[in-house]
């Protein structure tokens, strides 16, 4: 779902485009997107009947951003130096 909003840019989808591309259960999708909405990774904007969402792009490259810092920092992702 938020690859599919990501992919779509700034016009965003309208949840049932979403609902049809995905396959899945209103509810399904319902549930979903409030998770995304709750962390402020997808937007959603009314405009008349359409109810439209977004990625949230200024939030998810601060994730990815985060993530890239966090990546092996628990364990050794470079390989260990030789010794000569």
């Amino acid at each position: 779902m938020f690859r599919l909003l990501v992919r779509a840019g700034d016009d965003g989808l309208a949840v049932g485009q979403l609902q049809k591309r995905l396959k899945i259960a209103g509810s399904t999708l319902s549930h979903h997107l409030r998770a995304l909405i709750t962390v402020d990774l997808v937007t959603q904007e009314r405009q008349g009947t359409t109810l439209t969402c977004r990625a949230n792009y200024k939030i998810m490259e601060t994730l990815v951003s985060f993530l890239v810092d966090e990546c092996c920092a628990d364990a050794a992702c470079a390989p260990a130096e030789q010794v000569a």
